[in-house]
């Protein structure tokens, strides 16, 4: 099987080592996503919701330049810095994509993430075709 990376252009990538999206075959994995636009800031500083929203657009696009969507999505993986403060919002906020598609999720506490602002980081795994009954 062809392995294809996915890049979004920023700086960290090929220093870190890593892709934005990998597609194997029919299997799209995502990165670690944050809340960030397209210039690498923060989006929604101290707001849990607003970030866990921005996160999953990103995720989107991602999934979408690797041949897939949302409803392709079979799980997800959310890093939150204060789970006993936010697990609600990013709970709703992840609901509110997911709810209809309801992927296979974790949600567990971290100690930090590498920008202090952040307060949620999200992983997704696809299957293109896998939102078929």
């Amino acid at each position: 099987m062809v392995r294809q990376l996915y890049a979004t252009g920023t700086p960290w990538e090929p220093i870190v080592g890593y892709s934005r999206a990998v597609r194997v075959g029919g299997h799209v994995f995502v990165s670690g996503t944050t809340a960030t636009d397209d210039a690498g800031t923060v989006v929604g500083r101290g707001n849990a919701a607003v970030q866990t929203k921005q996160a999953l657009d990103n995720i989107k696009r991602a999934l979408e330049r690797a041949g897939a969507s949302m409803a392709d999505v079979v799980r997800t993986r959310m890093f939150v810095v204060n789970i006993e403060r936010d697990w609600q919002d990013v709970g709703r906020a992840h609901g509110e994509i997911f709810g209809a598609i309801r992927p296979a999720t974790s949600m567990v506490e971290v100690s930090g993430l590498i920008d202090p602002d952040m307060l949620v980081e999200i992983e997704a795994d696809a299957i293109v075709g896998a939102h078929g009954a």
